[in-house]
């Protein structure tokens, strides 16, 4: 427990100063609407450490731990097995730096782990060069869309409506400070992507279509068919991959026409956590956008007694150049996260991420065979790698709420991630990976009879 030890006297000190008569001043700039008007309810003002220990681990005792359930969590945040190597790994001195690796002479473990992993990404994803990370997938996407506006000198982005809706917003929220335009459309539940509705709303204005790959439903899109269509309108294709696993089984979006691929690695070695701190990825496929690059760029080069060495790069962040000619104003990359990821893909290879990929399609399509069978359970998909769409006959939330109870985590219904919108109210969004067992999957399809039936 933080120990907090100011008395009144001390806070009053502070107060004078800095020239505040009160607290209250402090928050002056914070709407009256969006304060509290008294005391929280319900919130005792104070009580002792041994009264808040215990009932706070009564309130963890109400959480349901992914490993003690039948999981089936996903769209966007994956479980997957973390070797107990890459924690052990990860707090080796050689890794430990400062804040930001300025000094190289003394920084070369991360700088070379950042080099090795940029490797990885630019493999990964198809693409010439790849950065040392940035926050995590949402606000790499938006990155990616910034970018583009400065390649083209344009500033309409145009997102599938098969992005992830939490994608989506991020970009909506980023663009109202730089006035680009977003044109998002209304997602739409069938089983195949629309790449024809899409294309059709590519214009001479248009600076990039954004693009998730495998989408948000678990479908796989024709990446070629929309990158011709919008390098033939000038515009830059960005491809958003939130599940880095399936590229060890599907063909990467560099090799299939985007410019600009961006995602989350999470899945790899870095694990749930809670909901974070997660990883951004980012990588171009053609060298020439390499400035226009956010965040850094950790390069080889040689010292002065000819030795092997690691330096920044590139760094076109605000904090590094003059703010107006910045590309950027991330402060840093996800470097203990872009670690992990490293360490654990290091530890797989391209042999054992191909192996890795075809046991989670596997059981998705085990998974999805079972599923299918069940009266009043309809699978969307026609393609999907380990994650896929299924119709019930009911309402999804209200179903996977009722499994939670029997400590079975079904999915995400759609109408969680589009409250609101008409027609996605029987969707459920159901992830399956290696962690997940067939005796999983068969709890799954029996508690879904039973509530169906």
């Amino acid at each position: 427990m933080r120990y907090l030890p100011l008395t009144d006297t001390d806070r009053g000190e502070m107060l004078q100063s800095i020239g505040a008569s009160s607290i209250d001043d402090l928050f002056v700039d914070v709407p009256e609407v969006a304060r509290l008007d008294g005391p929280i309810r319900d919130l005792p003002m104070h009580a002792s450490e041994m009264a808040v220990e215990k009932h706070m681990r009564g309130l963890s005792k109400q959480n349901l731990a992914a490993a003690d359930a039948a999981f089936f969590l996903g769209a966007g945040a994956y479980r997957h097995h973390v070797p107990a190597s890459v924690d052990t790994i990860i707090q080796r001195g050689e890794f430990l730096t400062a804040y930001t690796p300025y000094q190289p002479e003394i920084a070369q473990g991360t700088l070379q782990m950042l080099f090795e992993f940029q490797t990885q990404v630019a493999r990964l994803y198809g693409c010439a060069v790849a950065n040392a990370s940035m926050y995590d997938g949402s606000t790499a996407c938006w990155e990616a869309v910034a970018m583009a506006g400065r390649v083209t000198k344009r500033n309409k982005a145009v997102l599938s409506g098969a992005l992830h809706p939490h994608y989506t917003e991020v970009v909506k929220t980023m663009a109202k400070f730089t006035g680009d335009e977003i044109a998002a459309s209304s997602p739409t539940v069938q089983a195949e992507p629309d790449n024809a509705g899409l294309i059709a709303r590519i214009d001479d204005d248009t600076s990039c279509v954004v693009v998730q790959y495998p989408d948000i439903l678990g479908r796989l899109p024709d990446l070629a068919e929309i990158a011709e269509a919008a390098h033939a309108k000038g515009a830059l294709l960005i491809a958003v991959n939130t599940e880095p696993v399936a590229l060890g089984a599907i063909q990467s979006p560099g090799e299939l026409g985007a410019d600009i691929v961006v995602g989350e690695g999470q899945a790899i070695g870095v694990g749930l956590q809670f909901g974070g701190p997660y990883l951004g990825l980012f990588a171009v496929r053609d060298k020439k956008h390499v400035r226009q690059m956010p965040g850094r760029l950790c390069g080889e080069t040689i010292d002065a007694d000819g030795r092997r060495g690691f330096v920044l790069t590139l760094s076109t962040r605000e904090q590094h150049i003059r703010r107006e000619k910045a590309t950027s104003n991330i402060c840093t990359n996800s470097g203990l996260c872009a670690l992990a990821f490293s360490v654990h893909m290091t530890l797989l290879g391209e042999k054992g991420l191909r192996q890795l990929a075809a046991e989670n399609h596997r059981l998705a399509c085990l998974a999805a065979d079972k599923l299918a069978a069940i009266p009043g359970v309809t699978v969307l998909n026609t393609s999907f790698f380990n994650e896929f769409t299924i119709v019930l006959d009911g309402d999804a939330r209200q179903i996977v709420r009722d499994l939670a109870q029997d400590d079975i985590l079904a999915g995400v219904s759609l109408a969680r991630l589009y409250p609101g919108v008409e027609g996605f109210s029987r969707g459920l969004l159901v992830a399956v990976t290696e962690t997940t067992s067939e005796e999983d999957i068969e709890t799954l399809c029996s508690a879904l009879k039973e509530k169906l039936s």
